[in-house]
């Protein structure tokens, strides 16, 4: 009798465990039952999910798969798949950026150079571009076999929202060349702040300082989009000798002709969403983001931090377009040949030229162009200015010394 409350309460929590707890402890599926021998990551995985409670693999791979000998009848969820119960989500993120991660792939003019494992493979470009499962994607032959849309930041089999609420994960893919954003963001005080809070165990809700989904997903809006884009271009430009260095950078991404007309690219710019093509929509975005700064900055502070990235950007835009033009004016002289005859090199086919100097042309606008203006927006300085403002202003003294040296070379023949 002297156990007997304690073996009442145990044979209690046996029985009403589960559902005090809100797990059920049911059968295992005939999936989960193979998948257990064969993936068992996968299942302790899915059965830790918070779906485990009402989905079941059939709900996002079908039921035709029955048996390994019909593995291939097992159906890949694609963002439809999320969209019938989080459709709200879907419709965020589908009118945003993220999903035409694939038509900026696409638009790249040396995508059939590029070999196997860097598009199809996900081993390269086509490991975070194959965002956006859109018709065009899927008719392209480059496209891999599936997309990663939710589940690149909801990653399987869990589909954590707590994982996605984290910066970590959008490190994967906002990182390195041309886009370290991650970097940017945890080595500035925003991000150290962050990180300081959660060592110290503070609850998400209370840290300081930003993380990426903070700005760009307030409320968990699922659309990401920034006033900038990607290029940090926007068209019209009121500011005219800004106008003039931004024609000859579109010049030389071939959205421009060399007398200055818009060519077909322009109609990639827009599908992609890489760009802001009106002041309107430009305007939208940076209110958008001043709100979000507003949250714990005032007002007069937020303007100015903005303006002096904005500031940043045209002062490397200035750099940048003086270093086309050298690059130009070489192949106006015949000195350098392009094939299609015209003497603004294409910055979107990035390696792919004989010429070492468009090759520091092309570091200068992928890399160092955009650590200037990232790590101003990012908030940091050390980035913006050692990374990329003062990356561009050697580059720009090695291309003057290549051009010399090449016109010299070509005056001796």
């Amino acid at each position: 009798m002297k156990y007997a409350r304690y073996v009442v309460l145990w044979l209690l929590f046996l029985g009403l465990g589960p559902f005090l707890t809100g797990k059920l402890w049911a059968r295992p599926s005939k999936c989960e039952e193979c998948h257990a021998k064969i993936t068992p990551g996968i299942v302790k995985q899915f059965q830790r999910s918070k779906m485990y409670k009402t989905l079941t693999c059939a709900s996002c791979h079908g039921k035709s798969h029955q048996s390994e000998a019909d593995v291939d009848k097992a159906k890949l969820p694609t963002i439809e798949t999320c969209k019938r119960c989080h459709a709200k989500q879907a419709k965020q993120y589908m009118s945003g950026k993220h999903f035409l991660g694939w038509v900026a792939m696409e638009a790249m003019p040396t995508i059939h150079m590029q070999p196997d494992p860097v598009t199809k493979g996900r081993k390269g470009c086509g490991g975070c571009h194959s965002l956006g499962a859109t018709k065009e994607a899927k008719a392209s032959k480059y496209y891999p076999r599936y997309a990663m849309d939710c589940q690149n930041c909801h990653t399987r089999h869990t589909f954590s929202v707590k994982e996605a609420r984290e910066p970590e994960a959008c490190m994967t893919c906002h990182m390195g060349f041309d886009h370290p954003q991650w970097e940017m963001w945890s080595t500035s005080k925003h991000g150290a702040a962050y990180q300081i809070d959660r060592l110290l165990g503070i609850p998400i809700e209370e840290r300081r300082g930003p993380r990426c989904q903070t700005c760009h997903m307030p409320n968990g809006d699922h659309r990401v989009m920034t006033a900038w884009g990607f290029l940090g271009l926007r068209v019209p430009e009121d500011d005219q000798e800004w106008w003039q260095w931004r024609v000859s950078i579109l010049k030389a991404l071939h959205v421009l002709t060399p007398d200055g007309k818009f060519t077909d690219r322009i109609n990639v710019v827009k599908a992609g969403k890489v760009a802001r093509l009106t002041k309107e929509e430009w305007q939208a975005e940076r209110q958008r983001m001043e709100k979000i700064c507003h949250q714990c900055h005032n007002m007069n502070f937020v303007k100015e931090q903005l303006h002096q990235a904005d500031m940043m950007l045209r002062a490397a835009d200035q750099v940048m377009a003086e270093a086309i033009e050298i690059v130009a004016d070489l192949a106006r002289k015949g000195i350098i040949k392009h094939p299609d005859g015209n003497p603004y090199p294409d910055l979107l086919r990035f390696y792919d030229t004989p010429y070492e100097i468009e090759q520091k042309l092309y570091m200068m606008f992928m890399e160092y162009r955009m650590r200037a203006f990232q790590g101003a927006f990012h908030m940091n300085p050390d980035y913006s200015h050692w990374y990329g403002w003062a990356e561009m202003k050697k580059t720009l003294a090695e291309i003057k010394e290549l051009a010399r040296e090449m016109e010299e070379r070509h005056a001796a023949k």
